[in-house]
């Protein structure tokens, strides 16, 4: 039985911790022997209790800064916001009909579409009104069944008119906000629901996107609200901040905890957004678009910039939530070479959406498997559903050859349509359709398309530990005279993605004690504290700081300053790092630094791969 209260312990603590030990002990000797076996003691021997004194201590010291980033909240929505405000800084909030917004606009026979009251007819029923690209009216007419540029997205009115896009950039990062006017019939009517001054609409979207890491996250509204309203801002996931009680609240009742629209297999291009035709931007859709005014009339132009998305460009999805429910999805999605190299010469192309439905409406195909197994074929029956319903919305307009506008793609001259370029050949579609529907072989060229969490210090972005250095300090007052206050740091980077509120990686410490070597010499490597202790595998948690195998290790130190729940500082430069240990006179110290990233996805975390060790022989006088 313990006598000596170690150093800095708790007095009561301590009995308490006695008592368990005693009430413990007399059970197990109450049973039988066999159970005995099976029952584990809440004991606590001299160096538990030494252990606990050191966490007691090193949290007393250095207060409140060992925590796991988004981790403060259980509810899917709030975690996923806070993973996402980790990784990509701030998030804005939605904003339909701000200054940074757009109509996304409607075509039927090369002219613009909108409905308006018919000042024509008496009482001016709202219908649509048709005008050319110089503003001059052409017709008007009671119903709008089909339109030059259907939306590909399955579940949205084909031919919707007056939904909104809004786009906001922040450095690498990049939202997008969409307020999606629809119906379940997947038709427009004259209901004033569609007016582009009635703020309701029926879908909401957010995309978050970073250009240099190739991260995105995505978020829905729920699938329980009928109606959104865009005159007001959208708070965003998480709130504003950890403080934000009341946007943290509303987002709760916001947002859909589901996930239970797949955005990824989409949005799977390498890009926050899908380049087609019913965005309507000006570089698609026409015949020589640059010379045509109906491209600068009825588009987007550049709202939505081009970006290069090379198949080997860092692609990851962010939301622990998210890719939860679709880790099978992302983990068996490839990118496609075309066998005939007509089509990913400048396009990724891959085994989800933009293969199996933007291709063929791209090539004016039908999607096709050469020998489909029977999963596919009930897949491939559901896409040629989907292929002949757009087809369906489509004008005749845009499926004329001369003056028309699909297919959107022809080979070797892309989205230039002024050449009357030939349309892509059967036996080229079947060869490339087979690969979109993973039925290829080595001549697809398959590639992963999702790429992994980046390990710290490996990833591009200048994210190093550096200028780790150590001391040894006397003993703080009222401590016991033994003690010797280790004080050691060191400054990190956290520049992945060129994020300056990035708050995705902590450092683990792992410490080694034994006795000071006559001699003094240096320490061998292998007298340090391992990787995998460092990692706090099996580790002993007591709070933040436990034990694994013969070291101590204290995990998810955060920058000085740096408190539970509180979202960080923006910084361009490297952060520093201090934490006071206490030590004892005539030994030596040996720690490992290990800094790791939180990749909230399915793997968790990830390492360094780097060593960073430094050790103090604790001298006293």
């Amino acid at each position: 039985m313990l006598e000596v209260l170690p150093a800095g312990r708790d007095h009561e603590r301590y009995v308490r911790d006695l008592a368990a030990f005693q009430a413990c002990r007399e059970l197990a000797l109450a049973e039988p022997a066999s159970a005995q076996r099976d029952i584990r003691l809440a004991a606590f021997s001299a160096s538990d209790l030494e252990r606990r004194a050191f966490a007691d201590t090193v949290m007393r010291w250095n207060g409140d800064i060992f925590w796991r980033p988004a981790s403060e909240s259980t509810n899917i929505v709030t975690r996923s916001g806070d993973e996402a405000r980790a990784v990509f800084g701030p998030i804005p909030e939605g904003d339909c009909e701000g200054p940074e917004s757009k109509t996304i606009p409607r075509e039927v026979d090369g002219n613009i579409v909108d409905l308006r009251p018919n000042p024509a007819k008496q009482g001016h029923p709202l219908e649509f009104e048709h005008r050319d690209q110089n503003g001059n009216e052409v017709k008007w007419t009671a119903t709008l069944p089909k339109c030059d540029k259907p939306s590909l997205a399955g579940s949205a009115t084909f031919c919707g008119l007056n939904s909104r896009l809004a786009r906001v950039v922040r450095g690498n990062v990049e939202w997008l906000f969409l307020c999606r006017k629809s119906h379940y019939s997947q038709e427009v009517s004259t209901d004033p629901y569609w007016l582009g001054s009635d703020p309701r609409f029926s879908l909401f979207g957010t995309i978050g996107f970073n250009r240099q890491s190739g991260e995105i996250v995505f978020f829905d509204g729920r699938k329980d609200r009928g109606v959104f309203d865009w005159s007001k801002t959208f708070v965003p996931p998480g709130g504003h901040s950890y403080s934000d009680s009341v946007g943290r609240a509303e987002a709760e009742a916001f947002y859909d905890p589901t996930f239970q629209v797949p955005c990824h297999a989409c949005h799977d291009n390498k890009s926050p957004y899908v380049i087609d035709p019913h965005i309507a931007q000006s570089r698609v859709g026409y015949r020589a678009a640059e010379k045509d005014s109906r491209a600068t009339a009825f588009s987007l132009a550049d709202y939505l910039p081009l970006r290069p998305r090379l198949l080997d460009s860092p692609f990851r999805v962010i939301g622990s939530g998210y890719t939860s429910t679709y880790s099978v999805d992302l983990m068996r999605a490839k990118t496609v070479q075309d066998p005939s190299g007509n089509c990913t010469g400048c396009h990724t192309l891959t085994t989800q959406i933009t293969g199996q439905r933007l291709a063929p409406d791209a090539v004016s195909r039908e999607p096709r498997i050469t020998l489909p197994s029977w999963v596919q074929l009930l897949q491939l029956r559901e896409e040629k559903i989907i292929y002949a319903a757009a087809a369906a919305h489509r004008t005749d307009w845009a499926l004329e050859r001369v003056g028309g506008i699909h297919p959107w793609m022809v080979p070797g001259s892309g989205n230039d349509l002024s050449l009357n370029s030939p349309g892509l050949s059967a036996e080229d579609w079947q060869r490339l359709s087979d690969c979109l529907w993973d039925a290829g072989g080595a001549e697809c060229g398959y590639h992963p398309l999702y790429t992994p969490c980046p390990a710290p210090e490996l990833e591009a972005g200048g994210s190093l530990l550096t200028n780790a250095t150590i001391e040894v300090l006397p003993a703080p007052v009222g401590e016991a005279t033994t003690v010797r206050v280790l004080r050691f740091g060191w400054k990190y980077l956290n520049g992945y993605g060129g994020v300056p509120e990035r708050d995705d990686v902590r450092v683990n410490v792992a410490i080694k004690t034994g006795a000071m070597p006559w001699d003094r010499a240096p320490p061998k490597i292998d007298a340090y504290p391992t990787v995998e202790e460092a990692k706090g595998i099996d580790l002993e948690p007591h709070e933040a700081i436990g034990s694994a195998g013969s070291s101590l290790v204290i995990q998810n130190a955060s920058y000085a300053g740096h408190t539970r729940w509180t979202d960080p500082v923006a910084s361009t430069l490297p952060r520093s790092f201090r934490l006071d240990v206490p030590g004892k006179c005539n030994q030596r110290i040996l720690i490992r630094l290990l800094p790791k990233r939180f990749c909230f996805d399915e793997s968790n975390a990830t390492y360094s791969a780097m060593d960073h060790l430094i050790y103090a022989d604790i001298v006293c006088d």
